[in-house]
């Protein structure tokens, strides 16, 4: 029989090994580019929200997010990219909690949400106020279609992809 510490050593193994596992999908997720740094890197970030727990998912999901400014070039600066990466974070984080107390359907949404319309105006207003070019209401408009409709797939796959593995019990 296993100790209590063992347990624990046991488990961290496991996280740390599916997390750095999500790590790299999310790396092959940031070379899959809709439009500029909109890319599938967040997907595996959802997935680890619902599969490992919230912090685990928005730790994968807000490295994705980097990893997919650095493959673009930062074009939005590095500034902006580290704010972005921590809201990506957070909304994944809160995907991650949420779906422990709510249906699928009212998280899904709120993700959506959170990481379409809301990020973006957020991010748009950031870019204005730092003096960026391409910034504002202009950047809002251009990037709010391509970002909702990314989220929603990275949101909606990885749901799919999770409710899939834990009815195949693996």
């Amino acid at each position: 029989m296993k100790s209590d510490a063992e347990k624990v050593s046991i488990n961290n193994i496991k996280v740390i090994t599916r997390s750095g596992l999500l790590i790299a999908l999310s790396a092959i997720g940031a070379m899959i580019k809709i439009q500029g740094t909109i890319a599938f890197d967040s997907m595996p970030g959802y997935f680890a929200a619902l599969f490992i727990g919230p912090t685990a998912g928005g730790f994968v999901a807000g490295l994705g997010h980097l990893l997919t400014a650095i493959t673009s070039g930062f074009p939005l600066t590095l500034p902006l990219h580290l704010i972005t990466a921590l809201q990506m974070g957070l909304i994944v984080y809160i995907f991650g909690a949420l779906s422990k107390k709510y249906n699928s359907i009212i998280v899904c949404s709120i993700a959506i949400l959170l990481n379409g319309p809301i990020v973006t105006f957020i991010s748009a207003m950031a870019a204005k106020a730092m003096g960026l070019p391409f910034s504002g209401i202009t950047m809002f408009t251009t990037l709010i279609i391509p970002l909702t409709i990314a989220s929603a797939a990275n949101i909606i796959f990885s749901y799919i992809i999770f409710k899939f593995m834990t009815k195949k019990g693996r």
